[in-house]
């Protein structure tokens, strides 16, 4: 008896719904879902690669860092991720594969704030001749790959990611309000586009 009353307790409990968070208005999954898509169409790669480097406890901020590197070393990802959980920096990983500050520099109009303007600082320093003497920290890259990704990806300004990254703590929150913003914004031209056929078509109608 004893034992029927508690698989109903159970029953019950499994029956009720789970609580959102009134104040979320996107699901936390569903962002990181959107994120992972945007990296694996960015760097042409299955999505399910993407996943799978993330299950050998990859941050999300270095899923595309590790994708750069690998595009750009002609190696597999897998071998990057070997060598970073190994304790290896971004740019000790780099060297080893002949990768020069050169190739993570996106150029900009504006030298950005934070978190961002240590990074460009780097290139702002030097005259282009004396490149080749920069170090970069892990967040430098991070950061550097970051906007080439998101202002590539989205075809937007690198000026555009700083404005956005002021306003949100992490690249898979910057990605979503990009995307979020750019679907707004194709929506709108369609919505133009079809108001301006039905104008043409009311002015030039069949007689």
């Amino acid at each position: 008896m004893r034992h029927a009353a508690f698989s109903l307790i159970v029953l019950g409990a499994l029956s009720i719904p789970a609580r959102t968070d009134a104040q979320t208005p996107f699901s936390v999954d569903a962002r990181i879902g959107d994120f992972h898509v945007a990296v694996a169409n960015y760097y042409h790669v299955p999505q399910r690669e993407v996943v799978v480097i993330r299950e050998r406890r990859v941050r999300d901020e270095d899923l595309p860092v590790v994708l750069f590197i690998a595009q750009h070393a002609r190696v597999t990802p897998a071998t990057i991720v070997d060598l970073r959980l190994r304790g290896l920096s971004w740019w000790d990983i780099s060297v080893r594969y002949g990768i020069g500050p050169e190739v993570y520099y996106v150029p900009v109009t504006v030298v950005p704030g934070p978190p961002y303007g240590k990074a460009w600082g780097h290139y702002k320093k030097k005259h282009r001749k004396q490149w080749n003497t920069i170090v970069l920290a892990d967040d430098d890259v991070v950061n550097l790959v970051h906007v080439r990704f998101i202002s590539d990806y989205y075809r937007i300004p690198p000026e555009r990611v700083f404005e956005v990254r002021g306003h949100h703590p992490d690249i898979v929150a910057v990605n979503y309000e990009v995307s979020r913003s750019r679907s707004r914004h194709d929506d709108d031209d369609d919505q133009g586009h079809d108001e301006g056929n039905h104008k043409g078509k009311g002015k030039h109608g069949n007689k």
